[in-house]
């Protein structure tokens, strides 16, 4: 497992199956550790996270780890906690200002391969529609909203989330269940699972 898990981890960040379709180039984006026990699948990265190297190393990520009432060091320590977007790469700025879908390529491309390599998840959270859809499949609502509001029914294994962009900054205002309600929950999950570093 270790050994196939590291060739995994030096075949990934060599990526250049979309390199055509990349603004910026490839620079595929993961962060994990056999012994992650919380898997994070968001979007794709930013170009702040393309320039870093740094999953959420951005004001998403921000608002993340405040959803999860996790420090830095915490988040960011891969033993504990996976990070492996849709999109391994930043896909570029769509016609609206926003960032393009994540590539479609590296799902199937990659998360099954690494998965297998993860045993020990113990919960996985699923922001936005896009992981949602792939891992939820026909068990999600007919909306983004609307999975979310019934998370309870994708326990123990799935939690999904709106994607804590600031564009969702009215989303969560409109919907404040999700932090009365879910965020509690979602924080008392994660921090069964993680020792959170002072």
């Amino acid at each position: 497992m270790n050994q196939e898990f590291s060739q995994l981890l030096t075949k990934v960040p060599a990526c250049e199956v979309c390199t055509a379709d990349l603004p910026l180039g490839p620079r595929p984006i993961v962060k994990m550790a056999p012994t992650s026990k919380v898997l994070i699948i968001g979007q794709a990265p930013g170009t702040k996270v393309h320039e870093s190297g740094v999953p959420w190393d951005d004001k998403s990520g921000d608002r993340l780890r405040e959803w999860l009432n996790l420090p830095k060091d915490t988040f960011y320590d891969e033993g504990q906690i996976a990070i492996m977007p849709m999109g391994f790469c930043y896909p570029g700025v769509d016609k609206n200002g926003g960032d393009k879908p994540p590539r479609p390529e590296c799902a199937p491309l990659w998360h099954e391969a690494l998965l297998a390599c993860l045993p020990n998840i113990e919960l996985t959270l699923l922001i936005g529609a896009y992981a949602q859809k792939r891992y939820l499949g026909k068990d999600r609502e007919k909306s983004m909203t609307a999975t979310v509001a019934n998370w309870a029914n994708y326990a123990p294994n799935y939690v999904p989330l709106p994607h804590p962009s600031w564009r969702n900054t009215f989303w969560l205002k409109k919907n404040p269940w999700f932090e009365t309600d879910l965020l509690p929950v979602l924080r008392a999950k994660v921090g069964a699972l993680v020792d959170v570093k002072s």
